[in-house]
């Protein structure tokens, strides 16, 4: 219950730390701790069919916005960004949870720090 509450205000943090880029940016963006600890700005809730941000995060399979077939993809760069530190990027076919609609995307994941501990920020353009 401690971690729960620690990773709650972490991302609060982060999203405070961020709010410029998260509000400013043109680009789609999210920044991801874990399945429950996660925040995005209003282009990527958005760009996937969510009414809001606070939807968006409400969602604890946030893998599930990805097809099938490219989630390995995801997982292999998140997996680079969060252990090895090494920004990367890769196509991804996302799909809006509304329509089904399927979003080919241009998605650039950066490690980030922020009071120690380890984050991934994902930056997102739709091609």
């Amino acid at each position: 219950m401690a971690d729960e509450h620690h990773h709650e205000e972490l991302i609060k943090g982060v999203a405070k730390d961020q709010k410029l880029i998260l509000d400013r940016s043109g680009q789609a963006i999210y920044i991801y701790l874990d399945d429950t600890h996660k925040i995005c700005n209003k282009n990527f809730a958005a760009l996937l069919g969510y009414k809001s941000v606070a939807e968006w995060v409400a969602n604890e399979t946030p893998l599930d916005d990805v097809i099938e077939k490219d989630q390995p993809a995801v997982i292999d760069a998140y997996m680079r960004a969060s252990e090895k530190l090494e920004a990367n990027s890769l196509s991804v076919t996302m799909k809006n949870v509304k329509t089904g609609r399927r979003i080919k995307t241009n998605v650039l994941m950066a490690p980030i720090a922020y009071q120690g501990h380890g984050l991934v920020a994902f930056f997102i353009e739709k091609i």
